[in-house]
């Protein structure tokens, strides 16, 4: 309980009677008479002020947030005191994260609701509280002020931006996928596997065309393949230090898990099983290929809170991990940022990969490398930076053109190509029947 500017006026007045009565303008006993009254008036504010109750709050929050959009969080208070009561609450939300709408001033009626809501965006993903609501109440004249913590506190965690997930999900596979980024080539040949009958199209191969069936309906019937299901995808996910770096206010790790769960997406909807190893150091984290919706919602909720560590990654540990837990054959896509001092450890661990699985090996470049690359500028400080810039992508493409010639299939994509790119090299992996 502290006191509030009320209080503070009144002693302020009753020290300029102090004044007066010092300089005999004013009787001693009338300092006295005001002092007790200021007393007994604080005394009494101040009981009150104690026995008031508390009102009650609820808040209402979805369980699940995604990174980046903003969300509703909503506060349901009611009045518990006999008369109106006026306060000044704050949300105690996480910290770091943006908020609109908090702290607010409310006047709350005798027994009758009363609705807020505020917005909050989400800065990282993870799990995240609600410690309760921190109220501060005013005694009936004004004299004290109480701050008290309300309501239960709430625990909430924090997906991937879900949404573009959702989107994706309205839309076929071929229009999901140009939708992303990934340009998709015209077919070559057919599908392995039989999907079902239909009328002869103009331009079917007659090799397509089902005789038996022709004979039985009297009219051109074509057999409809498609791509062959049941087929497994791991993602291989580098949490080290490297994906630390940063490219339009994303961690490259966020842009990796978005552009995964995209991929995943379409390889769900292609009937396909989807697993998850991620490497941190010489620690991982296995999730087993799952088909249908119970694999996207496998993989959000099992990774939601991976997170890059300030560690170097161990990819041969990496492997012999996957070795060990993936025994049917798989398109491993490994996700990284390779460097030239990668170049003997990654390529054993390629190898390892390659002899049981379809392995491809994805590099993200750095936006900040590129730039300086592309700006020599006129000054030694710069022309040095870009000539160092330029050697180390130097050295880096010469490590992805010794897997390429070892049979790696390798892509070396920017962050903001990285779904179109995988997406793209799966759908091709898919029709030329590779894995």
């Amino acid at each position: 309980m502290r006191p509030a500017p009320a209080l503070l006026w009144l002693l302020l007045g009753w020290t300029a009677l102090g004044v007066l009565a010092s300089l005999g303008w004013l009787p001693l006993a009338a300092w006295l008479a005001g002092g007790g009254a200021v007393a007994l008036l604080a005394l009494i504010d101040g009981w009150r002020l104690r026995r008031m109750p508390s009102p009650s709050v609820q808040r209402e929050l979805a369980p699940v947030l995604p990174l980046g959009p903003e969300a509703r969080v909503g506060l349901r208070l009611r009045g518990t005191a006999r008369r109106a009561q006026k306060l000044h609450l704050h949300d105690l939300h996480p910290g770091g994260w943006a908020v609109r709408g908090m702290p607010r001033s409310v006047t709350l009626p005798p027994g009758s609701d009363v609705l807020l809501d505020y917005a909050v965006t989400p800065d990282a993903r993870g799990q995240f509280s609600f410690d309760g609501c921190h109220v501060q109440l005013r005694s009936p004249w004004h004299c004290w002020s109480s701050r008290r913590v309300l309501g239960a506190a709430s625990t909430v965690r924090v997906y991937p931006n879900f949404a573009a997930l959702a989107e994706l999900a309205g839309l076929s596979v071929e229009l999901a996928s140009r939708s992303v980024g990934a340009r998709l080539q015209r077919r070559r040949g057919e599908g392995t596997e039989f999907q079902e009958l239909r009328d002869y199209r103009v331009g079917d191969s007659l090799r397509k065309i089902d005789w038996k069936a022709t004979a039985r309906s009297s009219r051109l019937i074509s057999r409809e393949y498609r791509d062959e299901r049941n087929q497994q995808v791991v993602l291989m996910l580098d949490c080290g230090r490297r994906m630390l770096a940063q490219d339009d206010q994303l961690a490259h790790f966020d842009h990796v898990l978005n552009a995964s769960l995209a991929l995943a997406s379409i390889a769900l909807r292609q009937g396909d099983a989807v697993g998850l190893l991620a490497c941190t150091g010489q620690q991982q984290r296995w999730l087993p290929p799952q088909q249908g919706s119970g694999g996207m919602d496998m993989l959000l909720g099992a990774g939601y809170d991976l997170q890059a560590m300030p560690l170097a990654t161990d990819y041969l540990a990496a492997a012999s991990a996957l070795q060990a837990r993936q025994q049917r054959r798989a398109l491993v896509v490994l996700v990284t940022n390779v460097r030239d001092e990668d170049d003997v450890e990654l390529r054993m661990a390629v190898t390892m990969l390659s002899k049981r699985h379809l392995v491809m090996l994805v590099s993200l470049r750095e936006l900040a490398l590129d730039r300086a690359a592309a700006e020599p500028g006129d000054e030694l400080e710069s022309g040095i930076r870009s000539a160092a810039a330029m050697h180390y992508l130097a050295e880096r493409e010469r490590v992805h053109e010794a897997l390429r010639r070892e049979g790696v299939n390798t892509l070396d994509v920017r962050c903001s190509e990285l779904s179109g790119a995988l997406i793209e090299r799966y759908l091709a992996i898919k029709r030329g029947s590779r894995l």
